[in-house]
């Protein structure tokens, strides 16, 4: 039985894998929180009723040209009119597999979150190249702090 009473969504799209990897050790580390309620999505099949649900988001994406995904943009897109004013301050956080240096992607990401306005709590990931157990170990230390944070009404 579930007794979770708080919400963290994790939303990523993925091509190659690699962000998928990460979505998955974020989604591990968030689990970890008895009384967080963790949904895994990916951005295609994600919504503004998962938004709005939502008392934590984490946005996971590959770097493609220097910029976020297709698919993460298209959620960004679809959410942010019905969602304006009804998720001001939700707290954030990034976590990005990048080819290049990632902070295009970064950079689109938060230009964005700022209109929302989403409020980031806590630093980005960003995995450069082949992905390594330290940056899977990161990405569950992500999904675990966020999630404490929003258990503990922190962020």
């Amino acid at each position: 039985m579930n007794f979770a009473t708080h919400r963290l969504l994790i939303v990523y799209h993925s091509q190659t894998g690699h962000t998928r990897a990460m979505a998955r050790a974020v989604a591990r580390g968030a689990r970890r929180v008895d009384e967080v309620e963790t949904r895994l999505k990916m951005a295609l099949r994600t919504g503004l009723d998962d938004l709005l649900w939502a008392q934590g988001l984490l946005l996971g994406t590959p770097e493609n040209f220097g910029y976020m995904s297709g698919a993460m943009k298209n959620f960004l897109d679809r959410t942010y009119y019905p969602a304006q004013g009804k998720i001001n301050g939700l707290p954030y956080a990034v976590f990005i597999s990048a080819g290049n240096d990632g902070s295009g992607a970064l950079t689109s990401i938060e230009r964005i979150a700022r209109g929302y306005p989403l409020k980031p709590v806590c630093d980005p990931i960003i995995a450069r190249g082949e992905l390594s157990a330290e940056v899977l170990r990161q990405c569950e230390e992500l999904g675990e702090t966020m999630a404490l944070g929003v258990a503990w009404g922190i962020f």
